[in-house]
């Protein structure tokens, strides 16, 4: 049985001595401040914990994301559209 399955979206992070990070992939930030950003990316929902962070550039038309500051860890959700909004999943994180 040969299964109908959609290719994978590439998705990528890169971060230079816990500082200085860029990641691919990303559809949407969804919000951020100094202590997270959460970001939709093509693998689900990236959140990103630690201090000082910034957006310091958003390129959409290459669906990346540059951010700095001292990253503490990176946590991943899967989200689909049958899970229902953003928030509610969000404010379990």
């Amino acid at each position: 049985m040969i299964e109908d399955r959609q290719p994978m979206k590439t998705h990528k992070v890169s971060l230079l001595n816990r500082s200085l990070g860029v990641i691919t992939g990303v559809r949407d930030v969804v919000s951020f401040d100094l202590n997270e950003i959460i970001l939709d990316t093509e693998q689900g929902l990236l959140m990103i914990k630690g201090t000082n962070l910034h957006v310091k550039r958003l390129l959409v038309e290459k669906v990346q994301v540059e951010n700095d500051g001292k990253v503490e860890r990176f946590i991943y959700t899967n989200v689909t559209e049958s899970s229902g909004p953003k928030k509610a999943i969000i404010g379990r994180m």
